[in-house]
């Protein structure tokens, strides 16, 4: 489905990402993990079109689309949920949802979305006129999941989903995603939290100072002596 090969992204004088290669199959949860700064948004924001890379190829259903518009990758059934959710705190939960699917047409699917978004976060459906900005943290990560999800990607980038939220709280997003994951779409998953990461991801790569140190089965990689000296203990 996905395909990154040698793709190299330079912020100015730094070199972010390092000869990335790393693929998502159709029906997967990966994750990404590592420590901050090790390149684990870069690498989203180069998959959706935020971040142009300085070489390498990205592939998604076999088409380059290292050259495309953020909005034509949405099209193309990618979608990203950024890093601290970035919802339209000036508008309403409605809105919000709206303005996830800018990019289509089909009003009577549109409407059936909105009832799918509600049945997978209700909380969200209590406060549909609410302003998005006056949401608890976790409200508002699950907007941004269902705003994401109106695109109706084949695709879902995560970018931390568990940042700011008590440890119920993300029990409970990470119990979406997997339901997500299973209704169709695929995952690709950025979170710091190791340990809730490899648990619901299929594979994994550990991404360090831009490049790829580790790949593997997750649940292989939970019992690795190296991961869980590196990222799982305490």
């Amino acid at each position: 489905m996905l395909e990154l090969t040698n793709t190299n992204v330079y912020y100015g004088g730094i070199h972010a990402l390092k000869d990335i290669s790393l693929k998502v199959l159709d029906g997967e949860v990966v994750t990404l993990i590592g420590a901050n700064g090790a390149g684990k948004s870069t690498t989203l924001k180069v998959i959706s079109g935020l971040k142009k890379p300085s070489n390498g190829e990205i592939k998604f259903d076999n088409k380059k689309v290292n050259s495309l518009s953020a909005p034509n990758i949405v099209k193309m059934g990618i979608s990203h949920v950024p890093e601290g959710r970035r919802i339209f705190s000036k508008m309403s939960v409605m809105e919000n949802l709206e303005m996830g699917a800018f990019t289509r047409k089909d009003k009577l699917e549109i409407s059936k979305d909105y009832d799918k978004i509600f049945s997978l976060f209700p909380r969200l459906q209590e406060r549909k006129e609410q302003m998005a900005g006056t949401l608890s943290g976790g409200e508002q990560q699950m907007l941004a999941i269902g705003r994401a999800l109106m695109s109706r990607p084949r695709l879902l980038l995560l970018d931390e989903p568990s940042m700011g939220l008590a440890p119920i709280v993300v029990k409970e997003i990470f119990s979406i995603i997997k339901d997500i994951n299973k209704a169709g779409t695929t995952v690709l998953l950025v979170e710091q939290n190791a340990y809730m990461a490899l648990n619901a991801a299929d594979r994994a790569y550990i991404i360090r100072n831009g490049e790829i140190e580790i790949e593997g089965n997750a649940e292989n990689l939970l019992q690795d002596e190296k991961v869980k000296k590196a990222y799982l203990e305490g």
